[in-house]
């Protein structure tokens, strides 16, 4: 796809403060100016584990092919601490895993509706 954000292009602001404003496009800044420390802090990912009733969940057609060890993920954990953060750390390390290698791109994205 070509690059049709040019200098001197009008554009609609589609969110925040100037939602709806018109805008002039001055200057483009299309290279990539984040060093590896600001990737790696910008790719980490905060996980949970929780417990929820199935009337406060509402299900997708979607599913994830990431398996959590049923060992380290079961009820004892809301009774132990260390257990709890065991848990929630290997879920941490699956799911940034999954995030750098690029799979399930939609899964790691904000949800628009």
């Amino acid at each position: 796809m070509g690059k049709f954000m040019k200098p001197r292009k009008v554009v609609l602001v589609l969110a925040r403060h100037y939602c709806g404003r018109k805008a002039v496009i001055v200057k483009n800044i299309d290279d990539a100016a984040m060093d590896k420390k600001k990737i790696a802090k910008r790719s980490k990912i905060k996980s949970f584990v929780k417990v929820y009733n199935y009337n406060h969940l509402m299900p997708t057609r979607y599913s994830v092919d990431i398996s959590l060890d049923k060992t380290v993920v079961n009820k004892d954990i809301f009774r132990d601490l260390a257990l709890k953060r065991k848990a929630r750390r290997e879920a941490k390390v699956k799911f940034e895993e999954r995030y750098k290698m690029g799979k399930n791109k939609w899964f790691f994205q904000k949800l628009r509706f």
